[in-house]
């Protein structure tokens, strides 16, 4: 049988943990991986091994066997700070091009992504910047003004203009840990629906006047939702072509804060909680306000 080889460009950057130091890059460009080299800027390259993983947030982490006098770490700043319009810069590897730069702004925060190699489930709590990447870019750091590290690069739409998604800094931090402790992550929260944003067209064809938030479409058996009682839809509607199960809850906030959208409601549940952790869900249950204690379970 015969096998062939292929060779995958990413990036990445150095950061510091425990007075040990590591690089941090995507997933995707590890994934699968043998015969890692680490190059860095200067041009001296090294072995690299993997040291962690999570494929739901496209984060791995590499060490590096080259001697202290090359690293340079890099700070990370939280990107909870972020705000839309806010400059930013990319450095990375498009198609090889070693330590390209590029800038554009903050375009929207809290966007959901699906890739491959995340499975069924998206990546949530995703920064949309303008600076323009290329593959190769993947694992490059995305920089504020002062330099830090807001986020790390992930996917970008072929061929668009001006959409680079990027994981931000803040899952970094959290995840850092047990990534390097123990090779992976497994709080990522889950609760267990299949859903649809809600809007005016849909809240009409289901008999409602609630025009934002996620309408629960389905429940999974033994799922954290199915034990705190979310109800799914039961009636079909069909809307501008596409059919939905209406009738069900509508989740319109999480401790609080109101939930717009499914991407807000994956991306609020990804940047403020954990496996385990117990929320309060505001529904609108056959019209009537109401709210639902519910313990997040991790993902199955």
């Amino acid at each position: 049988r015969e096998t062939s080889i292929s060779t995958v460009i990413g990036s990445g950057f150095v950061t510091d943990f425990q007075n040990s130091t590591y690089v941090v890059t995507n997933f995707h460009v590890v994934d699968g991986v043998s015969n890692m080299t680490v190059t860095f800027s200067n041009g001296d390259a090294y072995t690299g091994k993997v040291v962690g993983t999570d494929q739901y947030s496209d984060l791995a982490v590499v060490s590096v066997d080259a001697p202290s006098s090359e690293y340079s770490p890099i700070s990370m700043s939280n990107s909870a700070d972020l705000q839309v319009g806010q400059p930013v810069f990319a450095i990375g590897n498009p198609f090889g091009l070693t330590g390209s730069f590029t800038s554009g702004v903050i375009s929207q925060l809290g966007r959901t992504i699906q890739e491959s190699t995340s499975g069924t489930y998206s990546i949530s709590n995703i920064i949309q910047f303008t600076a323009p990447i290329n593959p190769g870019n993947s694992g490059g750091p995305i920089l504020d003004a002062a330099g830090n590290v807001v986020g790390i690069t992930t996917a970008t739409v072929s061929g668009s203009q001006g959409l680079g998604f990027a994981i931000p800094s803040d899952t970094i931090m959290k995840e850092l840990p047990s990534l390097i402790t123990s090779g992976s992550y497994k709080s990522h929260a889950y609760l267990g629906i299949g859903g649809t944003d809600m809007n005016y067209q849909l809240a009409q064809a289901s008999g409602t006047n609630v025009t934002y938030g996620v309408m629960v479409e389905s429940v999974a058996s033994g799922s954290p939702a199915a034990n705190a009682g979310l109800q799914a839809g039961t009636k079909r509607v069909v809307v501008s072509g596409q059919q939905y199960l209406a009738g069900g809850d509508i989740i319109i906030s999480v401790n609080g804060p109101r939930i717009v959208t499914l991407d807000g409601l994956s991306s609020y549940l990804e940047e403020n909680t954990v496996a385990g952790q117990t929320v309060v869900l505001g529904v609108i249950r056959g019209g009537v306000p109401t709210s639902v204690t519910l313990t997040l379970g991790a993902r199955p």
